[in-house]
């Protein structure tokens, strides 16, 4: 059996890419005038859960800009922040972030009408898709906080 390639080189990563563009386009004419509050997963309640060839994106652009940054003080009582954001609030991986931040999974999104759902929905099937083929041993989707404390060469030796 080959070896995998790189993740750079992956066409499993062209795939992701291409898919988030398509999501990126379809929900251009859309946003949140709360940005950010989003990424306090306690305060929403939720937490994006991204498949396996997400998380390895997500690892790859957390490496390329020196790792997960661990916060020095302590988090405020009830709040559960990602840990990808910078100390501005902004995300530091922005180009790389899971499907699940990029859809608007809060409440407060603004835009001409409704978000298209039927898309959204058709994408994500798309991506479980690409992850099942890409990551065929483990390519389930994991909570976003579980997912940044694993490493990425071990999440890729996993792939195939």
């Amino acid at each position: 059996m080959g070896r995998a390639p790189r993740w750079t080189d992956d066409p499993a990563r062209a795939e992701l890419r291409a898919i988030y563009a398509e999501a990126d386009a379809i929900l251009a004419p859309f946003g949140c005038a709360l940005s950010g509050e989003c990424c306090d997963f306690a305060n929403t309640g939720r937490e994006p859960t991204p498949t396996a060839v997400e998380i390895a994106e997500v690892l790859h652009a957390a490496r390329a800009i020196g790792g997960i940054k661990k916060r020095r003080s302590l988090p405020v009582a009830g709040s559960r922040v990602c840990a990808l954001l910078g100390d501005d609030g902004r995300c530091r991986i922005y180009a790389s972030r899971p499907f699940g931040c990029r859809t608007f999974f809060c409440d407060r999104i603004t835009g001409p009408g409704k978000v298209p759902r039927d898309e959204i929905q058709r994408l994500s099937r798309k991506l479980a898709e690409l992850s099942e083929r890409a990551f065929r041993r483990d390519p389930r989707a994991r909570p976003l906080s579980s997912a940044l404390a694993e490493p990425l060469e071990a999440l890729l030796s996993r792939a195939r």
